[in-house]
């Protein structure tokens, strides 16, 4: 594990020396990717050169998830700002003559991209890069929003499973509650990613680490004793998403 943590550590401080930067910018959301990434940042660069926004929203960020935020900024955030943006997703909303209070995920992506403008403002103003927070199961599994929690400048645990980052998680000291608790993007009111996908991310890495192997998805559904169904889905939201994880295509007139 410590090599590991060395690792991404060296690759944080690349990312910034190479940018010219004064240090990161995270999002923390009080689930374990943006404590992790928090974690490793300050061990990267310092607690005093990483800057934490907590972001929320109301009805659709809990108050314990806030509670961990602020904990989780405390430890590994030597700049902390948190700054609720419930009048400004009012705003847009009111704008919009087709806004639909039902409509949940274009809501929720509404919601995640309203947090990325934070997040790049203070970046820009403050000279730091915007450290993402994606972890490897997400990213393959298109389960972030684009330009919204996928657009940052580097991604320090893009290659790590859910299972990983908790792992490196505990070793790191990030607190056991956050940690343990059940990932949520906070979307919506009571949203949890695994409720969402009908799978818990012990299942979900088994089949995502087959498809990263180039193992059919079905021997490995059987052998993990996982339902064909759900292991059409994870293959199918895999397959879905890769324009997620591309740069947009140019129509090459040369």
């Amino acid at each position: 594990m410590e090599g590991k943590v060395d690792r991404i550590c060296a690759f944080i401080r690349s990312k910034v020396e190479k940018a010219g930067a004064d240090g990161v910018v995270v999002g923390v959301s009080g689930g374990v990717d943006s404590a992790l990434v928090a974690a490793l940042c300050s061990k990267a660069l310092g607690k005093e050169n990483v800057y934490g926004l907590i972001l929320p929203e109301r009805p659709t960020t809990p108050e314990d998830a806030l509670g961990d935020a602020r904990e989780v900024a405390s430890l590994f955030c030597g700049k902390v700002r948190e700054i609720d943006f419930t009048g400004v997703y009012g705003a847009f909303a009111a704008a919009m003559p087709d806004y639909a209070e039902g409509a949940m995920i274009p809501n929720g992506n509404l919601r995640a991209r309203i947090r990325m403008c934070v997040l790049y403002y203070y970046a820009n103003k403050l000279g730091l890069l915007v450290a993402g927070t994606g972890d490897k199961s997400e990213i393959a599994l298109g389960y972030f929003t684009k330009h919204g929690d996928g657009a940052c400048d580097f991604l320090p645990i893009g290659d790590l499973y859910k299972i990983e980052v908790k792992e490196m998680a505990r070793f790191l000291g990030v607190p056991a509650q956050v940690v343990e608790k059940k990932p949520s993007p906070g979307l919506w009111v009571g949203h949890t990613a695994e409720g969402e996908l009908g799978l818990d991310y012990g299942a979900i890495d088994a089949l995502l680490r087959a498809v990263d192997e180039g193992e059919p998805v079905a021997e490995a559904a059987e052998r993990a004793g996982i339902k064909k169904e759900s292991a059409q889905k994870v293959s199918k939201m895999n397959e879905a998403s890769a324009h997620k994880r591309a740069m947009p295509e140019i129509c090459w007139l040369g």
